[in-house]
């Protein structure tokens, strides 16, 4: 097979397993990442930037594919459009999926343990990055569900907009997400040295009473999104094409 040029762009919790990917990978892989904080904006906010970031490809740059490096996330990819240059995205509800190696996997060990947070490398690094970014966000620039509602103050700043009892609400209803997860998930991919982002997430998991499990990744799905081995877990978008969502195992298609 004759080597591709490829452009990548993707969440930068991949940011490390993408980087190690495009330097072995036997093609030219161009890499962009978006902030992780592009999945917590209303749906239409995160397809317009995914949008945004395919439309500002130079056709003329030569790409035989973009790579998206996402999932459906809570369709914030579907109604994305192909332009000159077709897309390629895995099968998949959730980018945690990239790291268990293929939908099943996954699947599989959610219908087990429903409770999870999932962490790697990138969960770890990237929240906190994320939050200052926030912080400086542009006021042109569309802003996440919370800071649309008001609620991404500080308890100090609510309770002087609506009481301390406003206040305690507020925090206490935010903070309820928790009580649907028992359990933390640490997903070694095994790139650097993962002990301080292990250890991490351990302290966080007895710090909420939660069960704390260390369990290797795997890298099929994200090797084959690289090396263009794009099967039947990949949707190809022709150009023209668009991103649809499916109700059924196969998740995405394209409408063409």
């Amino acid at each position: 097979m004759a080597p591709k040029k490829l452009k990548f762009i993707g969440c930068e919790i991949i940011y490390r397993e993408a980087c190690y990917l495009a330097a072995t990978s036997p093609h030219r892989v161009d890499l962009e990442f978006l902030r992780k904080g592009l999945h917590d904006l209303e749906t239409p906010d995160m397809v317009a930037k995914m949008q945004a970031a395919v439309d500002a490809i130079d056709p003329s740059a030569g790409y035989d594919a973009v790579l998206l490096g996402y999932a459906r996330c809570n369709d914030g990819t579907v109604g994305v459009t192909a332009r000159q240059v077709p897309l390629v995205l895995p099968r998949a509800h959730d980018c945690i999926t990239l790291f268990f190696g293929s939908r099943q996997a996954f699947s599989e060990y959610f219908q087990q343990h429903p409770g999870t947070y999932y962490m790697t490398t990138g969960w770890c690094e990237r929240a906190a990055a994320d939050t200052r970014q926030d912080e400086k966000q542009a006021s042109h620039e569309p802003k996440g569900v919370m800071a649309k509602l008001g609620l991404n103050e500080s308890y100090d700043d609510l309770a002087a907009k609506y009481g301390k009892d406003a206040a305690d609400y507020i925090v206490q209803s935010l903070s309820s997400w928790q009580r649907n997860y028992d359990r933390f998930l640490y997903l070694r991919m095994g790139l650097c040295e993962e002990g301080p982002f292990i250890e991490h997430t351990r302290r966080e998991a007895k710090k909420r009473g939660w069960q704390f499990e260390l369990r290797d990744g795997d890298w099929t799905l994200l090797r084959k999104l690289f090396h263009g081995d794009w099967d039947d877990d990949f949707v190809i978008v022709p150009p023209g094409g668009r991103i649809v969502a499916r109700n059924d195992e196969w998740v995405l298609d394209t409408s063409d």
